[in-house]
């Protein structure tokens, strides 16, 4: 999951967590610093100037890397597949626009331009489909980096929130889904390709598909006054999708939980909710919506991730009983922080139990030495 910024709107410049969210990338005026999710521990620092795109590869040493221009040897209108082991750049990438957005896999590399979609073979660098989209000025984009269900999803309207999904193994569309009645902001795919959430620049609703049946399979409202929606974050499980977390410009982080939604559809799926219309019975579905309120100053901008989940299932009914999520955020004002959330149903009234619990932070700006003073 990545994030870019107006170089000149706040000192970090993009925010980049790599497709099993183990580490994240930021880049300043300076340069790059590569970091350890879990440890905090700085990994990789180049200081070469300032770059607006720089997206890892798993734990590999391959960077792909676009410069913000403000050197000529930087051009926003070039791709550098970057090795960070012996500092040198493998392969260069130009095109005839600036780049706004950059997505890769094992065997595919993705470059989206403003109305222009390019699919690479990771290996040999092979062009092997270009998409025509309409005009996409914020380079808006996701990715699910799975290779058995391996899709990209680009905005399909500019009046509307609709929805491209394409194949990017098959190199064919999938479907598209009509998400919102307003532009999109934001969205994700889950990694394992199964869900895709979205957010309209309404930034109330959040929805939830199946990418599958481009169905939509979860509604979750954030809140009722509108709000700029600045990261979408699914669970890093391949398996099971638990939770969803959105960071907002109000400043709040918020969780919502895909894994109890699911025990307390199946309850009452016998019940008379059940025959009621789908439009009527997603109203009707309980948010599971937990919210950090004050987690960062309001209209700073915020990328968050969920870092990792553990679980506690119920034995007898197959039900989650409780699980506790790590989730790293990091704000464009150079704060790094991870909470950890824990939310626990209590089997006597199905009532749901949350509690946040701030794990450390520090500043991404500072120097080694600053932070472990």
């Amino acid at each position: 999951m990545s994030s870019q910024s107006s170089p000149t709107s706040y000192p970090v410049l993009f925010v980049s967590f790599n497709q099993d969210n183990r580490g994240f990338a930021i880049s300043t005026k300076d340069g790059i610093k590569i970091f350890d999710s879990s440890t905090g521990r700085l990994c990789y620092e180049l200081a070469v100037g300032a770059f607006i795109i720089v997206e890892m590869l798993y734990s590999s040493s391959l960077l792909a890397i676009v410069g913000a221009g403000e050197q000529p040897s930087l051009s926003p209108r070039c791709l550098c597949l970057f090795n960070t082991t012996n500092g040198t750049a493998l392969r260069d990438l130009k095109f005839l626009t600036s780049i706004l957005a950059v997505r890769l896999n094992r065997e595919r590399l993705v470059v989206v331009l403003r109305d222009k979609t390019f699919i690479y073979d990771a290996d040999t660098l092979a062009i092997l489909d270009t998409i025509d989209t309409v005009p996409n000025l914020k380079g808006l984009c996701a990715f699910s980096p799975s290779l058995d269900a391996c899709f990209l999803a680009l905005p399909a309207s500019t009046s509307r929130g609709s929805v491209l999904v394409y194949n990017v193994m098959k190199l064919q569309s999938h479907c598209e889904i009509d998400a919102h009645r307003s532009p999109l902001a934001a969205m994700v795919l889950s990694s394992n390709g199964m869900y895709i959430a979205t957010a309209s620049e309404q930034g109330t609703i959040i929805r939830v598909f199946l990418v599958s049946e481009a169905t939509k399979a979860y509604s979750f409202r954030r809140g009722t006054y509108p709000s700029t929606i600045y990261s979408l974050s699914f669970g890093p499980s391949v398996q099971t999708q638990d939770i969803l977390v959105a960071t907002s410009s109000s400043g709040s982080v918020h969780v919502f939980s895909l894994g109890f939604a699911i025990n307390q559809r199946r309850r009452r799926s016998n019940s008379f909710r059940s025959l009621l219309p789908e439009s009527v019975n997603d109203v009707l579905d309980p948010a599971h919506h937990a919210v950090l309120h004050h987690a960062f100053p309001a209209g700073v901008k915020s990328c968050a991730v969920v870092r990792k989940v553990d679980r506690v299932m119920d034995r007898s009914s197959a039900e989650f009983v409780s699980y506790r999520a790590y989730i790293s955020i990091i704000t464009y004002n150079g704060l790094f922080q991870e909470y950890s959330f824990s939310i626990n149903r209590s089997t006597i009234d199905v009532q749901y139990e949350s509690l946040w619990s701030l794990e450390r932070e520090f500043n991404v700006l500072a120097t080694a030495a600053d932070r472990y003073h």
